[in-house]
Protein backbone atom coordinates (compact mmCIF):
# COMPACT_ATOMS: atom_id res chain seq x y z
CA UNK A 1 0.00 0.00 0.00
CA UNK A 2 3.03 2.34 0.69
CA UNK A 3 4.87 1.69 -2.39
CA UNK A 4 1.73 1.91 -4.42
CA UNK A 5 0.95 5.46 -2.55
CA UNK A 6 4.69 6.59 -3.12
CA UNK A 7 4.64 5.86 -6.80
CA UNK A 8 0.97 8.06 -7.14
CA UNK A 9 2.66 10.92 -5.31
CA UNK A 10 5.32 10.87 -7.16
CA UNK A 11 3.41 10.61 -11.12
CA UNK A 12 0.99 13.48 -9.57
CA UNK A 13 4.34 15.45 -8.86
CA UNK A 14 5.16 14.77 -12.12
CA UNK A 15 2.42 15.51 -13.81
CA UNK A 16 2.17 19.12 -12.20
CA UNK A 17 5.70 19.71 -13.47
CA UNK A 18 4.75 19.27 -16.81
CA UNK A 19 1.27 21.36 -16.70
CA UNK A 20 3.45 24.15 -15.26
CA UNK A 21 5.48 24.09 -18.09
CA UNK A 22 2.85 23.95 -20.22
CA UNK A 23 1.72 27.08 -19.15
CA UNK A 24 5.13 28.73 -18.90
CA UNK A 25 4.47 29.32 -15.23
CA UNK A 26 7.99 30.13 -13.53
CA UNK A 27 6.52 31.52 -10.67
CA UNK A 28 4.71 28.48 -9.33
CA UNK A 29 7.77 26.01 -10.76
CA UNK A 30 9.77 27.81 -8.87
CA UNK A 31 7.88 26.94 -5.70
CA UNK A 32 6.99 23.94 -6.23
CA UNK A 33 10.60 23.11 -6.93
CA UNK A 34 11.05 24.40 -3.35
CA UNK A 35 8.34 22.52 -1.49
CA UNK A 36 9.77 19.20 -3.09
CA UNK A 37 12.75 17.39 -1.59
CA UNK A 38 15.46 17.29 -3.96
CA UNK A 39 15.42 13.08 -3.67
CA UNK A 40 12.66 13.20 -4.86
CA UNK A 41 13.23 15.62 -7.48
CA UNK A 42 16.08 13.84 -8.42
CA UNK A 43 13.76 10.94 -9.12
CA UNK A 44 11.24 12.47 -10.94
CA UNK A 45 13.76 14.48 -13.08
CA UNK A 46 14.52 11.22 -15.38
CA UNK A 47 11.11 10.83 -16.52
CA UNK A 48 11.34 14.78 -18.42
CA UNK A 49 12.97 14.82 -21.33
CA UNK A 50 15.76 17.26 -21.94
CA UNK A 51 14.41 20.79 -22.65
CA UNK A 52 12.15 20.17 -19.23
CA UNK A 53 14.98 18.88 -17.52
CA UNK A 54 16.90 22.40 -18.82
CA UNK A 55 14.12 24.82 -17.98
CA UNK A 56 13.50 23.31 -14.09
CA UNK A 57 17.30 23.19 -13.57
CA UNK A 58 17.56 26.99 -14.43
CA UNK A 59 14.88 27.76 -12.47
CA UNK A 60 16.92 26.34 -9.22
CA UNK A 61 18.01 28.77 -6.96
CA UNK A 62 21.98 28.66 -6.00
CA UNK A 63 21.17 26.67 -2.38
CA UNK A 64 22.37 23.45 -0.19
CA UNK A 65 19.28 21.78 -1.67
CA UNK A 66 20.24 22.27 -5.34
CA UNK A 67 23.72 20.90 -4.26
CA UNK A 68 21.97 17.72 -2.78
CA UNK A 69 19.52 17.38 -5.97
CA UNK A 70 22.82 17.63 -7.89
CA UNK A 71 24.40 14.58 -5.96
CA UNK A 72 21.30 12.49 -5.80
CA UNK A 73 20.86 13.01 -9.70
CA UNK A 74 21.94 9.88 -12.07
CA UNK A 75 26.08 10.67 -13.11
CA UNK A 76 24.93 11.22 -17.18
CA UNK A 77 21.64 13.42 -16.34
CA UNK A 78 24.23 15.78 -13.98
CA UNK A 79 26.93 16.17 -16.41
CA UNK A 80 24.31 17.15 -19.14
CA UNK A 81 22.96 19.69 -16.94
CA UNK A 82 26.37 20.45 -15.90
CA UNK A 83 28.85 20.81 -19.07
CA UNK A 84 25.49 23.38 -20.77
CA UNK A 85 25.74 25.66 -17.57
CA UNK A 86 27.45 29.17 -17.45
CA UNK A 87 30.87 28.58 -15.53
CA UNK A 88 29.78 31.86 -13.30
CA UNK A 89 25.93 29.79 -12.13
CA UNK A 90 27.99 26.60 -11.12
CA UNK A 91 30.63 28.29 -9.06
CA UNK A 92 27.56 30.14 -7.25
CA UNK A 93 26.34 26.63 -6.81
CA UNK A 94 29.21 25.42 -5.40
CA UNK A 95 29.58 27.81 -2.95
CA UNK A 96 26.89 26.17 -1.27
CA UNK A 97 28.23 22.92 -1.19
CA UNK A 98 30.56 20.93 1.29
CA UNK A 99 34.06 20.14 0.05
CA UNK A 100 33.40 16.33 -1.15
CA UNK A 101 30.37 17.66 -3.25
CA UNK A 102 32.70 20.35 -4.83
CA UNK A 103 35.20 17.46 -5.55
CA UNK A 104 32.12 15.15 -6.65
CA UNK A 105 30.60 17.41 -8.96
CA UNK A 106 33.58 19.01 -10.58
CA UNK A 107 35.12 15.26 -11.36
CA UNK A 108 32.02 14.12 -13.49
CA UNK A 109 33.02 17.23 -15.78
CA UNK A 110 35.63 17.55 -18.58
CA UNK A 111 38.94 18.76 -17.30
CA UNK A 112 38.30 22.27 -19.08
CA UNK A 113 34.91 23.10 -17.65
CA UNK A 114 36.20 22.41 -14.45
CA UNK A 115 39.52 24.31 -14.47
CA UNK A 116 37.03 27.27 -15.80
CA UNK A 117 34.34 26.84 -12.44
CA UNK A 118 37.31 26.47 -10.03
CA UNK A 119 39.19 29.50 -11.28
CA UNK A 120 35.79 31.50 -10.28
CA UNK A 121 35.96 30.48 -6.49
CA UNK A 122 37.20 31.90 -3.47
CA UNK A 123 41.25 31.37 -3.06
CA UNK A 124 40.66 28.79 0.13
CA UNK A 125 37.76 27.03 -1.64
CA UNK A 126 40.03 26.46 -4.83
CA UNK A 127 42.85 25.19 -2.93
CA UNK A 128 41.25 22.99 -0.89
CA UNK A 129 39.35 21.83 -3.78
CA UNK A 130 42.36 21.31 -6.04
CA UNK A 131 43.57 19.49 -3.18
CA UNK A 132 40.58 17.17 -3.08
CA UNK A 133 40.31 16.60 -6.53
CA UNK A 134 44.04 15.89 -6.72
CA UNK A 135 43.44 12.59 -4.88
CA UNK A 136 42.55 8.71 -6.87
CA UNK A 137 39.23 8.23 -8.17
CA UNK A 138 37.18 6.07 -5.27
CA UNK A 139 38.94 6.62 -2.78
CA UNK A 140 38.29 8.04 1.00
CA UNK A 141 39.79 11.64 -0.19
CA UNK A 142 37.39 12.42 -2.40
CA UNK A 143 34.28 10.95 -0.37
CA UNK A 144 35.68 12.89 2.99
CA UNK A 145 34.03 16.03 4.15
CA UNK A 146 36.93 18.52 5.71
CA UNK A 147 35.03 20.66 8.31
CA UNK A 148 35.53 18.62 10.86
CA UNK A 149 35.47 20.00 14.70
CA UNK A 150 38.35 18.84 16.67
CA UNK A 151 39.31 20.09 20.78
CA UNK A 152 42.59 19.57 22.46
CA UNK A 153 42.46 16.31 24.43
CA UNK A 154 43.38 18.39 27.60
CA UNK A 155 39.78 20.28 27.26
CA UNK A 156 37.14 19.52 30.17
CA UNK A 157 33.70 18.33 29.20
CA UNK A 158 31.71 21.28 30.32
CA UNK A 159 34.15 23.26 27.51
CA UNK A 160 33.60 20.75 24.75
CA UNK A 161 30.01 20.87 25.32
CA UNK A 162 30.01 24.66 25.32
CA UNK A 163 31.92 24.65 22.09
CA UNK A 164 29.88 22.34 20.36
CA UNK A 165 26.76 24.23 20.80
CA UNK A 166 28.26 27.06 18.62
CA UNK A 167 29.13 24.80 16.42
CA UNK A 168 27.17 25.08 12.85
CA UNK A 169 28.98 24.32 10.02
CA UNK A 170 31.12 21.21 11.61
CA UNK A 171 29.46 18.17 9.73
CA UNK A 172 27.43 15.40 11.40
CA UNK A 173 28.85 15.95 14.88
CA UNK A 174 28.29 12.16 16.18
CA UNK A 175 31.73 11.71 17.29
CA UNK A 176 33.99 14.09 19.02
CA UNK A 177 37.62 13.82 17.57
CA UNK A 178 40.41 14.76 19.80
CA UNK A 179 43.64 16.42 18.63
CA UNK A 180 47.39 16.52 20.81
CA UNK A 181 49.34 19.80 20.42
CA UNK A 182 50.62 18.62 16.60
CA UNK A 183 47.54 18.63 15.43
CA UNK A 184 47.48 14.69 15.49
CA UNK A 185 44.76 12.44 16.17
CA UNK A 186 45.11 10.95 19.22
CA UNK A 187 40.68 10.08 20.08
CA UNK A 188 37.54 9.78 19.70
CA UNK A 189 34.28 10.64 22.11
CA UNK A 190 30.89 9.34 21.20
CA UNK A 191 28.43 12.23 22.17
CA UNK A 192 26.86 10.00 24.69
CA UNK A 193 29.56 9.64 26.92
CA UNK A 194 30.46 13.24 26.75
CA UNK A 195 27.28 14.67 27.50
CA UNK A 196 27.20 11.90 30.62
CA UNK A 197 30.39 12.44 32.36
CA UNK A 198 31.16 14.83 34.39
CA UNK A 199 31.62 18.31 33.57
CA UNK A 200 35.54 18.96 34.96
CA UNK A 201 36.59 15.31 33.44
CA UNK A 202 39.32 16.01 30.78
CA UNK A 203 38.58 14.52 26.98
CA UNK A 204 41.58 12.60 26.92
CA UNK A 205 40.31 10.52 30.27
CA UNK A 206 37.09 9.47 28.73
CA UNK A 207 38.37 9.07 25.03
CA UNK A 208 38.58 5.80 23.22
CA UNK A 209 42.42 5.59 21.86
CA UNK A 210 41.61 2.89 19.42
CA UNK A 211 40.72 5.01 16.39
CA UNK A 212 39.76 3.02 12.92
CA UNK A 213 41.41 5.70 10.59
CA UNK A 214 42.02 5.31 6.73
CA UNK A 215 44.30 7.01 4.62
CA UNK A 216 42.67 9.45 2.08
CA UNK A 217 44.33 6.88 -0.77
CA UNK A 218 42.80 4.21 0.89
CA UNK A 219 39.83 2.53 -1.39
CA UNK A 220 36.01 3.60 -0.61
CA UNK A 221 35.21 -0.11 -0.55
CA UNK A 222 37.63 -0.28 2.54
CA UNK A 223 36.02 2.81 3.96
CA UNK A 224 32.72 0.84 3.59
CA UNK A 225 33.97 -2.91 5.22
CA UNK A 226 35.16 -0.74 8.41
CA UNK A 227 31.45 1.14 8.76
CA UNK A 228 29.91 -2.26 7.79
CA UNK A 229 31.81 -4.68 10.26
CA UNK A 230 31.78 -1.58 13.12
CA UNK A 231 29.04 0.23 13.00
CA UNK A 232 30.63 3.43 12.57
CA UNK A 233 28.98 6.58 11.90
CA UNK A 234 31.58 8.60 10.59
CA UNK A 235 35.54 7.15 9.60
CA UNK A 236 38.53 9.59 10.47
CA UNK A 237 40.51 10.51 7.26
CA UNK A 238 44.45 11.09 8.01
CA UNK A 239 47.77 11.96 6.75
CA UNK A 240 50.67 10.16 7.30
CA UNK A 241 51.50 12.12 9.98
CA UNK A 242 48.07 11.61 11.62
CA UNK A 243 46.61 14.28 11.22
CA UNK A 244 43.00 14.46 10.83
CA UNK A 245 42.00 15.52 7.18
CA UNK A 246 38.36 15.09 7.24
CA UNK A 247 35.90 12.22 8.10
CA UNK A 248 33.75 9.82 5.89
CA UNK A 249 30.55 9.65 7.15
CA UNK A 250 27.55 7.05 6.83
CA UNK A 251 25.69 8.41 4.19
CA UNK A 252 27.97 8.71 1.84
CA UNK A 253 29.31 4.96 2.90
CA UNK A 254 25.76 3.61 1.99
CA UNK A 255 25.79 5.19 -1.74
CA UNK A 256 29.45 3.45 -1.85
CA UNK A 257 28.11 0.12 -0.98
CA UNK A 258 25.13 0.73 -3.36
CA UNK A 259 27.17 1.51 -6.44
CA UNK A 260 29.60 -1.02 -5.98
CA UNK A 261 27.21 -4.05 -5.28
CA UNK A 262 25.25 -2.55 -8.75
CA UNK A 263 28.55 -3.12 -10.54
CA UNK A 264 29.53 -6.20 -8.84
CA UNK A 265 26.73 -7.65 -10.22
CA UNK A 266 26.92 -6.20 -13.65
CA UNK A 267 30.07 -7.17 -14.10
CA UNK A 268 29.04 -11.01 -12.93
CA UNK A 269 25.88 -11.32 -15.50
CA UNK A 270 28.66 -9.69 -18.31
CA UNK A 271 26.71 -6.08 -19.08
CA UNK A 272 29.37 -4.51 -18.42
CA UNK A 273 30.13 -2.23 -14.87
CA UNK A 274 28.27 1.03 -15.96
CA UNK A 275 26.38 1.52 -13.21
CA UNK A 276 23.49 3.85 -15.33
CA UNK A 277 23.04 1.12 -17.68
CA UNK A 278 19.06 1.77 -18.00
CA UNK A 279 19.52 5.23 -19.37
CA UNK A 280 21.95 4.21 -22.26
CA UNK A 281 20.90 3.73 -25.69
CA UNK A 282 20.36 0.83 -26.89
CA UNK A 283 23.59 0.69 -29.29
CA UNK A 284 25.61 1.51 -25.97
CA UNK A 285 24.16 -1.11 -23.93
CA UNK A 286 24.72 -3.42 -27.40
CA UNK A 287 28.75 -2.07 -27.45
CA UNK A 288 28.91 -2.73 -23.86
CA UNK A 289 28.05 -6.65 -23.82
CA UNK A 290 29.54 -7.18 -26.95
CA UNK A 291 32.92 -8.18 -26.09
CA UNK A 292 31.44 -10.54 -22.51
CA UNK A 293 28.96 -12.23 -24.87
CA UNK A 294 31.49 -13.06 -27.24
CA UNK A 295 33.61 -15.51 -24.76
CA UNK A 296 30.41 -17.12 -24.84
CA UNK A 297 30.10 -17.45 -28.51
CA UNK A 298 33.64 -18.67 -28.74
CA UNK A 299 32.58 -21.31 -26.07
CA UNK A 300 29.48 -22.44 -28.00
CA UNK A 301 31.86 -22.71 -31.23
CA UNK A 302 34.21 -24.67 -29.31
CA UNK A 303 31.22 -26.90 -27.40
CA UNK A 304 29.98 -27.67 -31.16
CA UNK A 305 33.62 -28.40 -32.35
CA UNK A 306 33.63 -30.80 -29.43
CA UNK A 307 30.14 -32.67 -30.54
CA UNK A 308 31.41 -32.75 -33.85
CA UNK A 309 34.63 -34.88 -33.08
CA UNK A 310 31.93 -37.63 -31.56
CA UNK A 311 29.78 -37.51 -33.82
CA UNK A 312 29.91 -41.33 -34.45
CA UNK A 313 28.98 -41.84 -30.94
CA UNK A 314 26.12 -39.80 -31.32
CA UNK A 315 24.92 -41.80 -34.76
CA UNK A 316 25.28 -44.89 -32.40
CA UNK A 317 23.71 -43.32 -29.76
CA UNK A 318 21.61 -40.82 -30.75
CA UNK A 319 19.90 -40.49 -27.23
CA UNK A 320 23.09 -39.13 -26.12
CA UNK A 321 22.15 -35.54 -27.54
CA UNK A 322 18.96 -35.83 -25.53
CA UNK A 323 21.24 -35.00 -22.20
CA UNK A 324 23.49 -32.26 -23.50
CA UNK A 325 21.38 -29.23 -22.81
CA UNK A 326 21.19 -31.21 -19.12
CA UNK A 327 24.66 -31.67 -18.74
CA UNK A 328 25.56 -27.96 -19.93
CA UNK A 329 22.62 -26.45 -17.90
CA UNK A 330 23.13 -27.61 -14.64
CA UNK A 331 26.83 -26.98 -14.10
CA UNK A 332 26.33 -23.58 -15.32
CA UNK A 333 23.70 -23.13 -12.74
CA UNK A 334 26.09 -24.74 -10.05
CA UNK A 335 28.98 -22.64 -11.39
CA UNK A 336 27.45 -19.65 -11.62
CA UNK A 337 26.18 -20.02 -7.75
CA UNK A 338 29.45 -20.82 -6.40
CA UNK A 339 31.00 -18.21 -7.97
CA UNK A 340 28.65 -15.53 -7.14
CA UNK A 341 29.13 -16.56 -3.19
CA UNK A 342 32.65 -16.57 -3.06
CA UNK A 343 32.76 -12.90 -5.01
CA UNK A 344 29.87 -11.35 -2.60
CA UNK A 345 32.02 -13.24 0.27
CA UNK A 346 35.11 -11.56 -1.12
CA UNK A 347 33.31 -8.25 -1.21
CA UNK A 348 31.79 -8.32 2.29
CA UNK A 349 35.13 -9.27 4.04
CA UNK A 350 33.74 -12.80 4.54
CA UNK A 351 35.99 -14.66 2.48
CA UNK A 352 39.92 -14.32 2.66
CA UNK A 353 43.27 -15.59 2.20
CA UNK A 354 43.49 -17.18 5.44
CA UNK A 355 40.00 -19.16 4.96
CA UNK A 356 40.05 -19.70 1.12
CA UNK A 357 40.85 -23.44 1.26
CA UNK A 358 38.13 -24.26 3.66
CA UNK A 359 35.69 -22.14 1.78
CA UNK A 360 36.94 -24.01 -2.14
CA UNK A 361 36.69 -27.54 0.08
CA UNK A 362 33.47 -26.51 1.36
CA UNK A 363 31.77 -25.51 -2.06
CA UNK A 364 33.40 -29.04 -4.09
CA UNK A 365 31.43 -30.87 -1.29
CA UNK A 366 28.36 -28.90 -1.90
CA UNK A 367 29.02 -30.01 -5.83
CA UNK A 368 29.62 -33.26 -4.90
CA UNK A 369 26.63 -33.58 -2.95
CA UNK A 370 24.60 -32.33 -4.93
CA UNK A 371 26.35 -33.82 -8.20
CA UNK A 372 25.32 -37.69 -6.97
CA UNK A 373 21.93 -36.48 -5.73
CA UNK A 374 20.72 -35.28 -9.49
CA UNK A 375 23.29 -37.83 -10.93
CA UNK A 376 20.66 -40.68 -9.47
CA UNK A 377 17.87 -38.79 -10.55
CA UNK A 378 19.21 -38.19 -13.83
CA UNK A 379 20.57 -41.47 -14.09
CA UNK A 380 17.36 -43.54 -13.66
CA UNK A 381 15.13 -41.14 -15.82
CA UNK A 382 17.53 -41.79 -18.82
CA UNK A 383 17.06 -45.76 -17.99
CA UNK A 384 13.19 -45.45 -17.91
CA UNK A 385 12.71 -43.28 -20.45
CA UNK A 386 15.45 -44.80 -23.32
CA UNK A 387 14.52 -48.60 -22.40
CA UNK A 388 15.67 -49.50 -25.80
CA UNK A 389 18.99 -48.33 -25.48
CA UNK A 390 21.46 -49.56 -23.46
CA UNK A 391 21.10 -49.54 -19.57
CA UNK A 392 24.72 -48.02 -19.86
CA UNK A 393 23.18 -44.61 -21.01
CA UNK A 394 21.69 -44.18 -17.24
CA UNK A 395 25.82 -44.65 -15.62
CA UNK A 396 27.14 -42.15 -18.78
CA UNK A 397 24.34 -39.58 -17.66
CA UNK A 398 24.54 -40.10 -13.82
CA UNK A 399 28.43 -39.65 -14.15
CA UNK A 400 28.40 -37.14 -16.37
CA UNK A 401 26.11 -34.96 -14.63
CA UNK A 402 28.11 -35.72 -10.72
CA UNK A 403 31.56 -34.59 -12.21
CA UNK A 404 30.10 -31.76 -14.05
CA UNK A 405 28.56 -30.08 -10.89
CA UNK A 406 31.67 -31.38 -8.95
CA UNK A 407 33.76 -29.55 -11.69
CA UNK A 408 31.54 -26.65 -11.94
CA UNK A 409 31.86 -25.54 -8.14
CA UNK A 410 35.67 -26.40 -8.14
CA UNK A 411 35.75 -23.45 -11.37
CA UNK A 412 33.07 -21.14 -9.89
CA UNK A 413 35.13 -20.67 -6.72
CA UNK A 414 38.59 -21.07 -7.54
CA UNK A 415 38.53 -18.35 -10.23
CA UNK A 416 37.57 -15.43 -8.03
CA UNK A 417 39.79 -17.16 -5.53
CA UNK A 418 42.84 -16.58 -7.90
CA UNK A 419 41.73 -13.86 -9.37
CA UNK A 420 41.42 -11.89 -6.08
CA UNK A 421 45.01 -13.05 -5.37
CA UNK A 422 46.44 -11.20 -7.88
CA UNK A 423 44.57 -8.17 -7.23
CA UNK A 424 42.09 -8.38 -10.41
CA UNK A 425 38.26 -7.75 -10.26
CA UNK A 426 36.99 -11.21 -9.28
CA UNK A 427 33.43 -10.01 -10.13
CA UNK A 428 34.75 -10.59 -13.95
CA UNK A 429 35.57 -14.60 -13.25
CA UNK A 430 31.37 -15.25 -12.92
CA UNK A 431 29.14 -14.85 -16.03
CA UNK A 432 30.37 -15.69 -19.18
CA UNK A 433 33.83 -16.87 -18.50
CA UNK A 434 33.14 -19.21 -15.73
CA UNK A 435 29.87 -20.96 -17.39
CA UNK A 436 31.48 -21.42 -20.73
CA UNK A 437 34.62 -23.14 -19.66
CA UNK A 438 32.30 -25.66 -17.47
CA UNK A 439 30.17 -25.84 -20.82
CA UNK A 440 33.07 -26.94 -22.84
CA UNK A 441 34.71 -28.75 -19.94
CA UNK A 442 31.33 -30.70 -19.20
CA UNK A 443 30.18 -31.49 -23.11
CA UNK A 444 34.06 -33.38 -23.61
CA UNK A 445 33.63 -34.92 -20.03
CA UNK A 446 30.03 -36.63 -21.24
CA UNK A 447 31.16 -37.67 -24.31
CA UNK A 448 34.96 -39.32 -22.96
CA UNK A 449 32.72 -40.83 -20.74
CA UNK A 450 30.15 -42.35 -23.14
CA UNK A 451 32.84 -43.50 -25.17
CA UNK A 452 34.58 -45.20 -22.59
CA UNK A 453 31.44 -47.19 -21.15
CA UNK A 454 28.98 -47.32 -24.28
CA UNK A 455 29.62 -49.95 -26.90
CA UNK A 456 29.85 -48.50 -30.71
CA UNK A 457 27.52 -50.28 -32.72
Amino acid sequence: MKKEMFGTEITVLRDTFRRLLRRHAKTNIVKLINKTHPADMALIFRYFNDNEQDTIFTLMNPAEETVEFLSELDESITIRLLEQEAPERMAFILEEASSNEQAYLMGLVDEEYAASVINLLQAEEKEELEEMMAYPEDSAGILMYTDVFTLHEETVAREAITALQDQEEAEMVFYLYTVDDDRRLTGVISLRDLVTTSGATMLKDIMSRKVHAVRPETDQEEVARIVSQYNFLAVPVVDSDEQLLGIVTVDDVVDVIREEATEDFLKMVGAGEDREILLKSSWENARMRLPWLFASWIGGILAAFIIGIFNNLLESTIALAAFIPVIMGMGGNIGTQSSTIIVRGLATGRVGFENSAKVLFKEIRVGLILGILYGVLLGLFAILQFIDVSPMLGIVVGLSICLSMIMAATIGSMVPLVLNRFDIDPAVATGPFVTTAIDILGVAFYFLIAGSFLVIA
